[in-house]
């Protein structure tokens, strides 16, 4: 008897142990890997979130050495959020549309004609999020917009590379345009929106859509710091960036590799910029070149890199970080022409933050209407976090409340 109470006294303290290391070492690897600037809102805020995400990886690594869960499966849960109780300005319904699961946002208030379609792609790097983690910013948009909101769970890598992500979002969009008057939505009213590599989505679906003559015509996108091309990993904002939470450069290369191919390798050729021919990378320079930014954005240091060519084996396999619908910067002038009028969230630290400017330039450059909210003191991923109780962002919600105030407008 004394020994197993000794032996369970052990275990005790083994775990305990191990949690101080775990909480010292989460502390240790954020000041010491991460850069806060200095006119990020919140920074105190910023340091506990990414801390608790920082904290929920390792967590994550230790229960998979331990035989009792996998790292990713661990990270989905804490991420995946809940479903929240009724809404007393919501109907709420949780449908299939083909295969794809969808959660649609109705307004209980009269309407005295049909309302806009809002349909939302979360962000989560092809991997993580769903649709109950963005349960509030879903509900928040159909209340104080007064729109029917579908927001789309699509599959996520690694499990399911590229283009099961698109298709997804593709079918859940063309059926809730075929049967849009079922759910009091005009079909010419049809906004497609998303964050983050959902704004990767709905970029992508846009465009196939001007395409589709048997279709309506899409009103409008919303693009929330999306990731538009995975040519170029050193524009400026990836160079001013690459360490501000909560997306690193070296991060957001490997989201984008486990969305193409389902791992991670050639992780070092993205990120040294010698996973594309040199003729590729001039091909697409008249899009990317950073030259195309403003001054404003380069203020803070930017040093343009020598091109490196790369081996035939990396560029068989990356090859299609260059179609349109994995990088939607890169689709022709004939398709950004024909696109809806847009708006685009960009946040000052964020390293998307440029290929976001690099599309809204190319949008205006053929003629398509653009309302731009730039938050100078907004990180990636503040949106998300505008309603998050104590760690709450005032930024963010002057974000989301921007984008609500230009759905009003349409």
């Amino acid at each position: 008897m004394e020994f197993a109470y000794a032996l369970l006294v052990l275990i005790l303290a083994v775990f305990i142990a191990a949690f101080i290391l775990l909480v010292v070492g989460t502390i240790y690897f954020d000041f010491s890997n991460s850069e806060i600037p200095l006119g990020v809102d919140q920074p105190v805020k910023l340091r506990i979130v990414h801390s608790i995400l920082i904290g929920t990886a390792v967590l994550g690594k230790i229960l998979e050495k331990l035989g009792l869960c996998s790292q990713l499966g661990f990270t989905r849960y804490m991420r995946r959020g809940k479903k929240l109780g009724e809404d007393p300005k919501l109907f709420m319904k949780d449908l299939q549309f083909g295969k794809v699961p969808v959660r649609i946002y109705q307004p209980r208030v009269p309407s005295a004609g049909r309302r806009r379609g809002v349909l939302y792609f979360h962000g989560g790097g092809w991997m993580f999020g769903s649709i109950n983690a963005y349960e509030t910013v879903c509900r928040y948009i159909a209340r104080e917009s007064e729109s029917v909101v579908v927001s789309v769970e699509y599959r996520l890598a690694p499990e399911h590379t590229y283009p099961a992500q698109y298709e997804d979002c593709l079918t859940a969009t063309t059926r809730f345009m075929k049967t849009a008057e079922d759910y009091g939505v005009d079909p010419a009213r049809i906004i497609i929106s998303g964050d983050s590599a959902g704004g990767n989505l709905a970029a992508a679906v846009c465009q196939t859509l001007v395409s589709r003559p048997d279709l309506p015509k899409v009103h409008a996108q919303i693009l929330i710091y999306p990731c538009l091309q995975a040519i170029d990993f050193d524009l400026p904002s990836y160079q001013q960036n690459c360490g501000v939470p909560i997306l690193f450069r070296e991060r957001m290369a490997f989201y984008v590799l486990q969305y193409l191919k389902g791992d991670a390798s050639f992780l070092e050729d993205v990120l040294e910029g010698s996973h594309m021919p040199v003729d590729v990378k001039l091909k697409f320079r008249k899009w990317l070149s950073a030259d195309n930014i403003l001054k404003e954005f380069k203020v803070r240091g930017y040093k343009p890199k020598v091109p490196i060519e790369c081996s035939n084996e990396v560029y068989e396999a990356l090859k299609k970080f260059c179609e349109p619908a994995f990088s939607p910067l890169l689709a022709e002038d004939a398709v950004v022409r024909q696109l809806p009028e847009s708006f685009i969230l960009t946040c000052e630290y964020d390293v998307l933050r440029d290929d976001a400017l690099l599309y809204k330039k190319r949008l205006e450059d053929s003629g398509v209407p653009v309302t731009w909210y730039h938050i100078d003191n907004g990180f990636h991923g503040i949106i998300s976090l505008f309603d998050n109780g104590r760690l709450s962002f005032p930024a963010g919600k002057k974000g989301l409340d921007n984008i609500v105030n230009f759905l009003r407008s349409l």
